[in-house]
């Protein structure tokens, strides 16, 4: 009987808590959407839409976090869609990167990240548990313009090019040595148990109500040859 009662007095605080828990992540997702929205706005500055428009993944992070002196760290958490085999646009899958990087990094603060993953090859290996960038995929920091062509020839080989926006500043950056995840909390309170890797970027699971805003920014720079994504 206590144990009856026990489990009746925690419900309401187990669905507060996944209430909280979706919540962040919704407001994660828009808060990517925002970032790739502004970062295409200015084209003279944006990812050429001729690399967009030949991705194979997108993947946005907002807000990755930079810390230290010489030696710095990196911590954030977003998105990855890729295109299933009908063109249209995947369910967003939960990710984070981590990792250290070395160079002149004073103090602390935050960078919006976006990378392009140009091939069926690197999307694979973004269905690893756990891989390193550069060490497993080939990356390089992208070109930024309007005109693809600036692109040099590491670049074109490249199978992801990433960039990233601080202070205002949008320019190509390498990820070397950083480790990119599925956020597996994340992806359960998307998707509960159906949401594996595999199955979010293969077209398996149906996209969540708030991908929407993220599928007409996508669509907009990047269209699919399926077109918009509509509720499956």
């Amino acid at each position: 009987m206590r144990s009856v009662v026990f489990a009746l007095a925690l419900s309401p605080v187990l669905l507060l808590n996944a209430a909280d828990d979706h919540a962040d992540v919704s407001k994660r997702l828009q808060a990517a959407t925002d970032v790739f929205n502004e970062i295409m706005s200015t084209p003279e500055k944006g990812i050429p839409r001729e690399i967009l428009e030949h991705a194979q993944c997108v993947g946005i992070v907002p807000g990755l976090k930079r810390a230290g002196f010489i030696v710095g760290a990196k911590y954030g958490k977003g998105f990855l869609v890729c295109r299933t085999a009908s063109e249209r646009w995947s369910a967003p899958e939960a990710i984070r990167i981590e990792g250290g990087s070395f160079g002149l990094q004073i103090g602390a603060g935050e960078t919006d990240l976006v990378f392009v993953v140009k091939n069926h090859s690197g999307e694979e290996k973004l269905m690893q548990d756990k891989f390193t960038v550069g060490g497993d995929a080939a990356a390089m920091g992208g070109p930024v313009g309007r005109d693809a062509s600036a692109q040099t020839d590491a670049q074109m080989h490249a199978e992801i090019l990433s960039y990233s926006r601080a202070r205002g500043v949008f320019a190509g950056i390498s990820l070397d040595g950083s480790t990119l995840r599925p956020d597996k909390d994340d992806n359960h309170v998307l998707y509960g148990e159906n949401g594996t890797p595999r199955q979010i970027l293969n077209g398996d699971v149906r996209p969540p109500a708030d991908a929407q805003p993220l599928y007409a920014m996508l669509n907009r720079y990047a269209e699919a040859a399926g077109g918009h994504n509509a509720r499956k």
